[in-house]
C-alpha cells in the first residue's frame, strides 16, 4: 500500500511540475501574442503589410496554445490589414474565421467588432449587407455599453449613408461618433471623424468648415504618422482647392497625398488621385494632360470594377464555404466533446473503483493487524498476570519469614533487656558503693580503682555476650 501511495504522490509531483512549466511557457506566449496583435493593429493606418505580417505571427503562436480568443483576434486583425491592402477576399476569409472562433466561446464584444469590420468590407459593394452587419455590431455594443465600439459603428454607418448620397443623415452619425471619441479621448478615431465630417461639409458646399476640419484631421494624422488618413484627407482637400480655383494649393496637396498613398500601397487611392489630377488639369484647361489621366483612370477603373465584381462573388462563395465548414467543425467539436466526456467518465469510474479496492484491501489488512495485535496483547496480559501471582506468593513467603524473624528478635530483645538489667545492675551498684567509700576515705584509692576496673570489665563482658547471643540465632535462653 505504501508503494501505491508513493507512486501516486510521484505522479502528482510530476504533474504539478509539468503544469507549472507549461503555465510559464503559456504566459510568455500569451504576452507575445498580445504584443504582436497590438503592434499589428497600431500599424493598420501606417503600414498594413506589417499589420498582416505581425497578425500572422501572432496567429501561429496562438494556435499552439491554443486559446480561441487569441486565435480569433489574430484572424480579425489580419483581416483588417488585408482590408486596408484592398485584399477583400483574404479579408473576408479572416473575418469569418474570427467570427466562428468568437461565437464558439460566446464573446459578444469581439463578435461585434468583427461584424463592424465585415460591414466596412461591404461598403463599396452592398449597402444593405453593410448596414445589416454594422447595425448588428451597434446593437451588441450598446448592450455592452462599449463606447469605443459604439462610436466606430456610428462612423461606419455614416460611411454607408455618405456613399448613398444621404449627406445630412451621414453627418448626424459622424457627429455622434465624434462626440463619443472626444469623451473617451480616442485620438485615432477622432481623426477619422474629423475627416469624415470635413468630407460631408465639402459635399454640401460649406467649404470653410470643410477646410478647417480637413486641415485639423490632416495635422493630427501627420503627428501620429497615420499615412492612410493623411492621403485620404489630402484627396478631399485637393478637390476643395480645385473647386475654389486654388490650383497651386491643389497641386501641392496632390503631390503630398500621392506620396502617402504609395507608402501604404493603396491602388484605389492612387486611382482616386489620378482622377483628382484629371479634374485639376481639366479646370486649368490643360486638355492633353487631362486626356492622359482620363485614359489612365479608365484602365484602372476597369481593372478595379472587375476586381470588385470578382470580390463580391468570392465573398458569397466564401460565406457558403465557411458556413459548411462551420457545420463540420461544430459536429467535430461535438464528437470531441462527447469523446472527452466518455473518457473522463470512464477515468473517474476507474479511479473510484481503484480507490474503493484500495480502501477495502487496506481495511482488511488493518483488521488482520489489529486482531494479531489484540491476540498478542491478551497473551502478554496473561503472562504478566502469572508473573504477578508468582511475585505476590513470593512476597507473602518473604513477609511470613520476616515476621517470624522479627518475632524471634523481639523475644531476644526482651530477654536481653531483662538479662542486661539483672547482670549489669550488680556491677553498677558496686561502682556506686566504691565511689561513696572513696569519697568518705574508707578505702584505699588504688584498691578502689582496681575494683572499679573489675566492675567495668564485668559490664563490658556482659554486653559482648549479649550481642553475640542476639546475632547467633542458634542460642535461645540464658
Amino acid at each position: 500500500m505504501k508503494k501505491i501511495y508513493t507512486f501516486l504522490f510521484f505522479l502528482l509531483v510530476v504533474h504539478f511540475v509539468y503544469a507549472k512549466g507549461y503555465e510559464n511557457v503559456a504566459a510568455q506566449d500569451t504576452n507575445e501574442v498580445k504584443k504582436l496583435n497590438s503592434r499589428a493593429y497600431d500599424n493598420r493606418l501606417t503600414n498594413p503589410q506589417q499589420t498582416v505580417a505581425d497578425a500572422t505571427a501572432a496567429l501561429a503562436i496562438a494556435e499552439k496554445l491554443p486559446y480561441k480568443k487569441f486565435i480569433g483576434e489574430s484572424y480579425r486583425i489580419k483581416g483588417i490589414g488585408n482590408y486596408y491592402l484592398n485584399q477583400s477576399r483574404d479579408a473576408i476569409d479572416d473575418y469569418l474565421k474570427a467570427l466562428n472562433m468568437f461565437r464558439e466561446i460566446n464573446d459578444l464584444r469581439s463578435e461585434a467588432k468583427v461584424n463592424n469590420n465585415i460591414g466596412n468590407l461591404y461598403l463599396d459593394s452592398d449597402y444593405g449587407k453593410a448596414l445589416e452587419y454594422l447595425n448588428s455590431s451597434l446593437k451588441i455594443a450598446q448592450r455592452l455599453s462599449d463606447q469605443q465600439l459604439i462610436g466606430s459603428s456610428y462612423l461606419n454607418i455614416g460611411n454607408v449613408y455618405y456613399r448613398k448620397k444621404s449627406f445630412y443623415q451621414a453627418l448626424s452619425y459622424y457627429d455622434k461618433g465624434n462626440a463619443i471619441f472626444i469623451a473617451i479621448k480616442d485620438s485615432v478615431n477622432l481623426i477619422q471623424a474629423l475627416q469624415n465630417r470635413g468630407v460631408i461639409y465639402f459635399n454640401i458646399n460649406q467649404f470653410d468648415i470643410a477646410e478647417k476640419l480637413l486641415l485639423a484631421a490632416n495635422k493630427a494624422a501627420k503627428e501620429r504618422d497615420l499615412n492612410k488618413p493623411v492621403a485620404s484627407t489630402n484627396l478631399t482637400l485637393a478637390s476643395l482647392y480645385i473647386a475654389e480655383n486654388r490650383f497651386e494649393d491643389a497641386e501641392r496637396i496632390v503631390q503630398e497625398g500621392q506620396a502617402y498613398s504609395k507608402a501604404v500601397k493603396d491602388e484605389k487611392l492612387e486611382s482616386d488621385y489620378n482622377y483628382t489630377i484629371y479634374q485639376l488639369e481639366l479646370k486649368r484647361k490643360n486638355y492633353e494632360r487631362a486626356l492622359h489621366y482620363l485614359q489612365l483612370i479608365y484602365r484602372q477603373d476597369s481593372t478595379i470594377h472587375i476586381s470588385n465584381e470578382s470580390t463580391q462573388i468570392n465573398i458569397i462563395q466564401e460565406q457558403f464555404k465557411q458556413e459548411a465548414k462551420q457545420r463540420e467543425n461544430d459536429l467535430a467539436l461535438q464528437r470531441q466533446q462527447n469523446d472527452r466526456i466518455k473518457f473522463w467518465a470512464v477515468t473517474v469510474v476507474a479511479g473510484l473503483l481503484l480507490i474503493v479496492i484500495a480502501l477495502l484491501v487496506n481495511n482488511v489488512k488493518r483488521k488482520t493487524i489489529t486482531n494479531t495485535q489484540l491476540t498478542e496483547l491478551n497473551a502478554e496480559v496473561s503472562r504478566q498476570k502469572d508473573n504477578l501471582d508468582r511475585i505476590n506468593h513470593h512476597l507473602e513467603e518473604i513477609i511470613d519469614e520476616r515476621t517470624k524473624d522479627l518475632q524471634k528478635k523481639n523475644k531476644k530483645l526482651s530477654e536481653y533487656s531483662s538479662y542486661l538489667s539483672h547482670q549489669i545492675r550488680g556491677p553498677i551498684a558496686t561502682l556506686r558503693g566504691l565511689m561513696n567509700l572513696e569519697k568518705e576515705g574508707l578505702v584505699d584509692e588504688k584498691e578502689c580503682i582496681n575494683m572499679m576496673d573489675k566492675c567495668v570489665s564485668d559490664i563490658d563482658q556482659k554486653i559482648i555476650e549479649m550481642s553475640e547471643m542476639l546475632n547467633d540465632t542458634s542460642k535461645t535462653a540464658f
